[in-house]
This record gives C-alpha cells, structure tokens and sequence, in this order.
C-alpha cells in the first residue's frame, strides 16, 4: 500500500457549484482574524469578506482601509441591532470564548449561517444556548476545528480507520507555543471569566479534538494536571498534561504549555505498527507523517495547505450545497464536556467520567 503525494491534498469534501460566493462578516478583528481568517478569504474560492464588526468602527474602519469588496463596518451593538443583514450571509465568531454566545445569538435570529471559532464557550451551559438558539432558528452552525480538513488529518483517518496500523492501542499528543511573545498580561486569554481557562481550553483543544477526529469516537473519562510558574498565569494554567480515555482500553496522553518551544506532535500505536505526525496544529507549519505497517511504510511530507482557507471553504461550499458543515454544534458541546471534566480532574486530582 502506497500514499499518492499527487492526491494526497486533494479536497475530498468540494463540489464546484455555479452559486455566487458565501459573503462573510468577520465578528471579533483580534490578531487571528486580521493575520490569518481575513487573508484565508482573500484567496479562497467559494466565499469573500463583505463585512468587518468590532467594538469600535474606527477598528473596523481601520482594518477595511487596506481590503476591497468591504460593504460595511459595524460595532457589535450595530450587528445585534441587525446591520447590514443584506450585506453577509455568514458570520465567522472570534471574539473571546465566553462572548461567543453573545455574537452568535444574533446570527442566528437573522438567519445567518455561523462558523464559530473554538470552544464555542467559555462554559457547558453558555454553549447549550447558543448551539439551541441556531437549531432553533434552523441555521447552519460549524465549529471552527480546522483540523478536520487538514488533508494530513484526514489522510490519517483513512489510514487508522482502514487499519493499517492494526487497532490502535495508544496516542501520545502535544502542543505548545510562547503565548506571552505575543501577548501580555492584559490578554484575554489569561482572564479565566473569559477564557473559561487557559491552555487546556485554548490549546488542548487541538489533540483532544483531533484524536476524537482521526478515531471517530470519544473520550469517556479523564485526568489532568497543570501548572502555572511565570506570575502571569496566576489564577489560569500555564502547563498542562492530560489523559483520556476511550473505549476497549485505548489510552491518549497529552501535554500542553503555553511557555514552551512552537512543537506539535499526534502518535497512534497500534497492534501492527504506527503512525506519527509532527507539525500537525499550527497552520503555518510543514507537516511530516510517517507510518509502519504491514502493508505500508514510509515518510510523507506533502506540500502544505493553508488550514484557514480550507475551512472556509469548506464551510461555503457545503453552505452553497444545501450540505449541513460539521463539524456541528453537538460535536462542539462533546469537547466543552471533556474540557470542563478536565477542569475538574485538574483541581480534584481525581480521575473524571465525562458526562
């Protein structure tokens, strides 16, 4: 068994359609959204940025000085006041874990397809709400895991499902960054009233997703630890380190920090071999996958995809399909549960069933 590098980032998911590109309002102008949602847009196929909302026009005004095609620019009260409703059809959330309820909300009562940004809370019961309020008004809603059209990721799902690696026994996870070489004190992210926690929230996020991604199931308990050394994590987790598990014994360790070198890393072992991959979490990063199997070995290092782009567009063309996205907002709420009960392991010292 071989990997074709030629197919190897090929969009499994698109389907050309002849419908006029899904406009974008862009809720929340942070460094995220400027330096890589915005420019995501600017080269994607099926959708465009139409609208710009932040706290004040003037940062709004700001921003769309230097992009064409920007309709309109809105302060949040604006948008929930409904604002341009002609002008979007979509709104892309990121803004502060526990505000996103309150700038989806309004989305969904004008009927606004939402891509909201990871998690989709800062808690269980805000999340509830606001995932209830776009069934209820009957709106597409996908969760900004971006991974899941990583092609690397999917190409690894295809492989661990397939078993070539036998069945998978154990995985090993990490992420880390050097949040404070971009941030200081004042960032939002170490307000735990609007992170909801630090760095199991914020990164943590990603192994623990895309582990429930790649096996296509989900962690039934938990046990965490973490640490905060530097003064400006106090009160919030700087370092962390975790295990889930899942069914039949399968065992997932994960470590995360917010002070460590720019590394990522996802392993699976199974009963016939392995499959690593290194750079898999960061978006600007090469990735490397390698695997040992029965039936397959070797080194793959594709050429790299922009992460933002895909999900947008993938986000738009299932929305110009008439496709519901996923992941949905009943995924979402799977991962705000196993982070709360991580949350609680951390504090109680003492192994958590998820909910």
């Amino acid at each position: 068994m071989e990997i074709d590098l030629d197919t190897f980032s090929a969009r499994d998911w698109a389907e050309p359609t002849d419908t006029d590109p899904v406009r974008f309002a862009m809720v929340g102008l942070g460094w995220w959204t400027r330096e890589q949602a915005i420019p995501a847009v600017e080269d994607a196929d099926y959708c465009e940025t139409t609208v710009l909302i932040s706290s004040t026009t003037e940062k709004a005004d700001a921003v769309a000085a230097d992009l064409d095609g920007i309709e309109a620019t809105l302060t949040y009260d604006d948008y929930a006041d409904g604002g341009a409703t002609e002008h979007y059809d979509a709104v892309y959330v990121c803004t502060p874990n526990a505000l996103h309820r309150e700038h989806v909300v309004p989305a969904a009562e004008y009927g606004k397809a939402v891509l909201c940004e990871k998690p989709m809370e800062g808690d269980v019961e805000d999340a509830r709400v606001l995932v209830d309020a776009c069934d209820e008004a009957d709106v597409p809603l996908m969760v900004a895991y971006r991974l899941q059209t990583e092609p690397v990721a999917r190409r690894a799902r295809e492989l661990i499902q397939s078993g070539s690696i036998g069945d998978v026994v154990s995985m090993v996870g990490h992420m880390s960054d050097t949040l404070l070489e971009f941030a200081d004190e004042t960032s939002w992210r170490l307000d735990p009233e609007l992170s909801g926690g630090t760095t199991i929230n914020d990164i943590g996020i990603y192994p623990l997703n895309t582990l429930r991604f790649i096996l296509d199931e989900d962690p039934t308990a938990v046990y965490a630890r973490t640490e905060s050394v530097q003064p400006e994590y106090e009160g919030v987790d700087e370092h962390a380190a975790f295990q889930l598990e899942f069914s039949e014994g399968k065992l997932a360790s994960c470590t995360v920090s917010h002070s460590a070198a720019v590394e990522s890393s996802l392993r699976f072992v199974g009963t016939d071999g392995e499959l690593t991959i290194d750079g898999l979490f960061f978006p600007d990063t090469r990735k490397t996958l390698r695997i040992s199997g029965p039936d397959i070995e070797g080194v793959y290092r594709p050429e790299p995809v922009d992460q933002m782009r895909e999900e947008f567009d993938y986000f738009a063309n299932r929305l110009q399909r008439g496709v519901a996205p996923e992941p949905d907002g009943e995924h979402g709420l799977v991962d705000m549960h196993a982070l709360e009960a991580l949350y609680e392991s951390a504090e109680t010292g003492k192994r958590v069933e998820i909910e």
